[in-house]
């Protein structure tokens, strides 16, 4: 009989070990101004004055935006950086509903 505690560290295993790629997940805020969002995007990610409109607008209707994709580390990396700037930000798996 396997133990639960092996079921949930192969579990915990399983998501770091993967090569799926994360997602990182601006979301909408009562607080920050549309144009200050889309500097951030602009300053952190490298992203046109247009590509950050558009990622912010979508924000803005839609409560949240995709900006990045890669490994695990590097998206923890980008929501720690959007949370210097105040922004609201998240990261999960790419296959997971958001």
């Amino acid at each position: 009989m396997v133990k639960l505690d092996d079921k949930i560290d192969e579990a915990i295993q399983e998501i770091f070990r993967s090569d799926r790629p994360w997602i990182t997940i601006v979301w909408d805020d009562p607080v920050n101004l549309m144009s200050y969002v889309t500097y951030v995007l602009m300053e952190l990610f490298g992203f046109t004055k247009e590509k950050a409109h558009e990622l912010m607008m979508k924000v803005h209707t839609e409560g949240k935006a995709v900006v990045s994709s890669g490994s695990r580390e590097e998206m923890e990396h980008d929501v720690a950086r959007l949370h210097e700037y105040g922004l609201w930000a998240t990261l999960q798996r790419e296959d997971q509903n958001i």
